[in-house]
């Protein structure tokens, strides 16, 4: 299924990024992360919002999720509970990912959203085209042994 990825400047674009920081912001204190927005911040026993509630949202998500590992931004944990890094992943098996700055977190959740905004940035204006479907996993291109 192809899907229109909200062009910069436009406000369903804006509606996906504000949705996005709402959820990040209510998930600060809990373990994990999930784009969903707590009634009360911290506190995940009543939830809404975020994918529940923006099927455009979850549709990006799902897509930017699905995306190959060569390039796909990760968080890193460089100090564990205390530190976290941006970092890049070079697709091949036993290479490690590259950091994209320098800048360190001391969020667990903040970085979520400094990388949704990243992903979002580089995702064509259109995804799920033909051109852009591969057959799974394990392709030759992937650097798995194929015997």
């Amino acid at each position: 299924m192809t899907i229109s990825i909200p062009k910069k400047g436009t406000p369903e674009r804006q509606q996906l990024i504000d949705e996005h920081r709402r959820c990040v912001d209510s998930m600060k204190g809990v373990a994990g992360f999930s784009v969903l927005e707590c009634g009360t911040p911290g506190d995940t026993t009543d939830i809404s919002g975020g994918v529940h509630d923006y099927p455009v949202l979850k549709r990006v998500l799902l897509r930017m999720r699905g995306t190959p590992t060569k390039g796909k931004l990760v968080v890193i944990c460089t100090k564990v509970d205390a530190e976290w890094r941006i970092g890049r992943l070079s697709g091949i098996r036993g290479v490690p990912p590259e950091f994209v700055s320098d800048k360190v977190y001391d969020d667990e959740q903040e970085i979520q959203h400094d990388i949704f905004l990243m992903r979002l940035d580089e995702m064509p204006e259109h995804d799920g085209n033909p051109e852009q479907y591969n057959e799974g996993w394990k392709r030759r291109a992937d650097n798995y042994t194929v015997t």
